[in-house]
Order: structure tokens, then sequence, then C-alpha cells
């Protein structure tokens, strides 16, 4: 299994994944584990990766081009360079799809992680996790690059890094031969109620992906509205237990 980690904090992966379960993984060639610093695909002197957000608010978002070329560069890596926005539908000469790195996102609004999860991961051939920062990741990151989207729990913590650490010892521990004694693994035990609306930043046009007007317009009381709809919408499709 290849596991490749884009995030803005690589330092904070030392710890945790040179000790114990994972670093015995890491030992035996069960798996690899590459953390790649994400400034490294920023264009500018600053090594900026992050915009103020469209149609205001606090906090600051990370920027799509950024992480476009991070993703892109990885999945090349692996014979699977990628389109953006993703086309959907590609099929190889044998009429299948092809295979491709697993994208995943860790965030308080995606799917609750259960250990059903955890074993299917378990058996993807290589796995690309983006760990959010700040205000959160352009939308359009989330409609155009990331497969699916998880959460550890209802709370919110500084960055996906510490999640990112959960799900991948979740994972690995799980590949043959990493733990002692496999058969352990069949005994195991398993404001407001609304997701986060939708956010982007500059440009407010990327490869014919736009930023919705009512953003760019200028309209407080406009924009407070789409984001309540855009919040309750977002919440009834991804948690209804939350309304």
């Amino acid at each position: 299994m290849k596991i490749d980690i884009l995030t803005l904090f690589p330092d904070m992966f030392a710890g945790p994944f040179g000790e114990s379960i994972i670093k015995r993984a890491i030992q035996k060639n069960k798996v690899e584990i590459e953390i790649h610093n994400l400034r490294k695909w920023s264009k500018d002197k600053h090594k900026t990766v992050d915009g103020k957000p469209f149609g205001g608010g606090a906090g600051m978002v990370m920027m799509v081009e950024v992480l476009d070329k991070a993703v892109r560069e990885l999945k090349k890596t692996q014979g699977s360079e990628p389109s953006f926005p993703r086309e959907r539908g590609v099929q190889t000469a044998d009429g299948s799809e092809p295979t491709r790195p697993r994208v995943i996102f860790l965030t308080p609004q995606g799917k609750p992680y259960k250990q059903e999860k955890a074993r299917e991961l378990s058996e993807v051939d290589h796995i690309i996790f983006i760990c959010g920062h700040y205000e959160g990741i352009d939308e359009r990151i989330r409609e155009s690059l990331v497969d699916e989207e998880i959460s550890i729990g209802d709370y919110v913590l500084t960055g996906g890094e510490i999640s990112t650490m959960v799900v991948v010892d979740s994972i690995v521990r799980l590949l043959p031969g990493v733990l002692g004694n496999e058969e352990s693994i069949k005994d195991e035990s398993f404001g407001s109620n609304l997701l986060e609306y939708p956010q982007y930043t500059r440009p407010a046009d990327y490869k014919g992906m736009k930023v919705p007007e009512v953003l760019l317009s200028g309209h407080h009381k406009e924009i407070e509205e789409w984001r309540k709809k855009e919040s309750i919408k977002r919440t009834k499709k991804v948690r209804p237990d939350l309304v």
C-alpha cells in the first residue's frame, strides 16, 4: 500500500508514524508513507497556499490551484494523471474503469468514520490524504479532486493532521502481516446543527469552474441567505441525523 499525505505541517507526523504498529508496518514494507508539504506547489515567493473567502467572513481558505497541482503530481507518479475538472466515466481499452488513487479529505463535514470503512480502505492500493487547515478548502477542490470526505467525530480540530493519523493507523493495522496475531482483529469492537456552507477563494473562475455570483455581489443579506440555504442542503444530504 502507498499512502501520500498533503499537509502544511509535515513535522507533526514524525512521532506517531515513527512508533508502534505503523513503524513496524513500514519496516516490513507493508506500507509506504510519504508526507508532502503543500507549500512545495505554491507559485509565489511567499509560498502562499490560502486566501480570504469570497463573500467575506473569518479565516482563510486553502486555494484550489495549489491542491490541484499537488494531487495531479502525486497521481502522475502512479501513472494516473487526472484531468481538472475530473472526467467522469473514463474507461480503459478493455472497457473497465482505470485504477487510480483514492483521494480523501478529512473534515467534520464528512461521513462518520467506522471500522467498516477502515476495512474497505485497507484494500486500496494508493490513498492520497488532504489535511485541511484554516477555515477550510476551496469548494472546487471537493467537487473535482476529492473522492470521499471522512469525519472522525462531531467536533473541530485545528487541522486535518491528527484525524489523518487516526485514519492511517486504523487502516495500516489491518494490512496482512502487520499485527503479530491477525486473529485478534476478528474479536475487536468496532452553535447550530447545520454543516458549514461551501467556501470559495480566488480565482473566481478556475478552468471553467466559477464561484457562485451571489458571493461576488457584495450584497451581505443575499450572501447570508445563500449560505444558510446551502448549509441546510448539505446537512440534509450528508448528515440527515442532525436535522
